[in-house]
This record gives C-alpha cells, structure tokens and sequence, in this order.
C-alpha cells in the first residue's frame, strides 16, 4: 500500500483550512441562507444515489485515486455485490451509520447555522460543524461522522460571512465513499476539509466543495457536492430511520434477506446457512 505520513495529512489539512481572508470585524453578520429542505443534485446515471462525486456513476467510473491494496479490495466488493452480497457496505445493512463521507450523499439535507454551531441534518443523522472557536479534544472518541470544527469567513468584505470552512477528523469504521463500498483506509485516519457557500449565481443552489485526505487514496480527491433548496413550504422531510424497515439480517460476515413470512432466505447462489453451533437440533 502506498503510505503517506499522518504528520504530511495533518499538515496538508492544516494548511487548506487555514487558507482564509484575514480576520473579520465583530459585527460581521452571519448568512440568512434560506431555510427548509436542500435537495442532493446528481445524475444517477445508473446504480445507487450513494456516490461521493455526484457528477459521475457510482462505483470504478468514480475515477477514485485508489492505491494498489484498496483498488482489489474495492473490486473485491463489487464482485460479492454482483453475487447478491453487500461488499465492503456490509455495515450499512446491518444499519450502521455510513458517517463521513457517504452522509453528505443522502437526498436531502437541511442546514441550521447559530454563531457556534451548524448543524446538518442528514437524512436521520444529525452533524455538528463548531464553530466556537473550541480547540481539538484532547481525548477524542472517534465516530462515524467525526469531529468536525469550523469557521466562517467574508472573503469579499462584504460585512456577511459568506463561507464556511470545516475540517473532520477522528473516526471509526470501516466507512466506504459510496454504495459500491468504495473504500476508505481502515487505519480510520481520515481528513475531510470542506468549503460551504452559496452559488454565486443562483442563491437556491449550494455548495460543498469536499476533499478527502485518507491512506487508501494516492492523493487527495476532491469534489463538488451540491444541494438545491427546496422551495415547498412544508417539505416532507424523511422520519424513517434504517432499523424500522431493513430486511437484511447479518450473521457474522453473511447477510442474508428476512421473507414477508418471516424466514430467512438466501441473498446469494449456494449461499450456506448461519452457523447454528449454540443451537440445539430441532426435535423430529
């Protein structure tokens, strides 16, 4: 596997977030984007919405800058999902977050600012960006979304801070960029740094400028995800979560599909039943 230093990420990541206008007067405003439902924009394309760039097919024509090591294991995964498995998105049936980066790919989004905090509303996760000016914890307990701290900046003096700049770290996983279980670095030593903002041309439309810094990548990969808002007054904004309607059940590293009769079945040809070694046999 191609290596780069934690410290070179560290550093690269460092410096892209600190790439900002000088520092704002106190009665910088903060934005009035408009309120309510933002809705992913991509071309499907074929396949699955999940994709980390939106521009293109999910999968190897996402063109991700893959080291040797994670390029078989992304081929690997497709493999099994072309067999009726899941791949390297195994968590995910089992209804575990996605986390970063696949939660910024859910089909809707709504963005709540407050001068510390922008939340994110991801389909049935919830983001926090501080922007409290708070340092990194000393003691960090890694998630699927990670931490995120932020700050807004006005390049162009106009007296309303306009951008966001973000950078997460500190994760679990495993964690994939799109459905086809495009793969992140199992170290979990993941960086994302993002620029929030409105298009400049048409304020219905917004940006999130995403880089990822990770050691399954050759180098960093960035893309630009955006959202349009949604101009309905009373969007339908999804109250599902994963757990109430999955009928993957996962046995070990197997899944297998529950019936409407409430048996299991098999997802695969020649797919073996569960180990049942802590069962006793069923009587005759």
């Amino acid at each position: 596997m191609v290596q780069q230093s934690s410290t070179g990420m560290l550093m690269l990541a460092a410096a892209l977030l600190l790439m900002a206008a000088p520092a704002q007067a106190a009665e910088t405003k903060y934005p009035n984007w408009p309120s309510g439902q933002w809705d992913t924009v991509q071309q499907l394309l074929g396949g699955q919405s999940v994709k980390y760039d939106p521009t293109k097919k999910f999968g190897p024509t996402q063109d991700a800058p893959l080291t040797p090591e994670y390029k078989k294991i992304h081929e690997e995964s497709m493999a099994d999902q072309a067999q009726g498995g899941q791949g390297n998105f195994l968590d995910h049936a089992k209804c575990i977050p996605g986390g970063m980066p696949s939660m910024m790919s859910v089909p809707t989004m709504e963005f709540i600012i407050t001068p510390e905090t922008t939340y994110i509303s991801a389909g049935s996760d919830l983001r926090r960006i501080f922007t409290d000016g708070r340092p990194w914890p000393a003691e960090p307990v890694p998630t699927y979304q990670g931490y995120a701290i932020g700050r807004w900046i006005d390049p162009d003096g106009s007296g309303t801070y306009s951008v966001l700049q973000a950078e997460t770290r500190y994760f679990k996983g495993p964690r994939a960029h799109d459905a086809t279980g495009l793969p992140l670095a199992f170290d979990n030593q993941s960086i994302f740094i993002e620029r929030f903002h409105l298009d400049k041309g048409n304020p219905n439309l917004l940006h999130d400028e995403i880089t990822t810094i990770d050691h399954a990548l050759t180098r960093p990969w960035s893309v630009d995800k955006t959202f349009r808002h949604n101009p309905k007054p009373y969007p339908a904004f999804s109250r599902v979560t994963c757990m109430e309607d999955t009928s993957d059940i996962i046995v070990g590293k197997e899944n297998y599909y529950m019936s409407a009769d409430g048996y299991l079945m098999p997802t695969k040809k020649d797919q073996p039943p569960p180990d049942l070694r802590y069962f006793k046999p069923a009587g005759k």
